[in-house]
């Protein structure tokens, strides 16, 4: 499985329900890091609101896409649409 998250930080933070004495401490949160595999497309790697940091982003099954989300998006869209699979070969 796969879990796509676009620009989103605390609401998929792990330290929420992890650590204790943060400011999310107790959050309701997306369980993201449950997944086997976890994409992030972010402008940046920098803790959200809360100002804590995401292990999310440090873990090994976590691909990390910087940048602007829209044009990455579309650059990963355009490069996926001539696969075999989407031309259904």
């Amino acid at each position: 499985d796969l879990v796509f998250i676009v620009g989103a930080c605390d609401v998929v933070n792990p330290a929420a329900i992890e650590k204790k004495g943060t400011p999310i401490s107790g959050m309701p949160i997306i369980m993201a890091h449950r997944a086997k595999t976890v994409v992030v497309c972010n402008i940046d790697k920098e803790p959200g609101y809360s100002g804590v940091e995401n292990p999310l982003y440090e873990s090994n099954k976590t691909i990390v896409l910087l940048g602007d989300a829209k044009s990455t998006i579309e650059q990963l869209l355009e490069e996926l649409k001539d696969t075999p699979e989407a031309l259904g070969t």
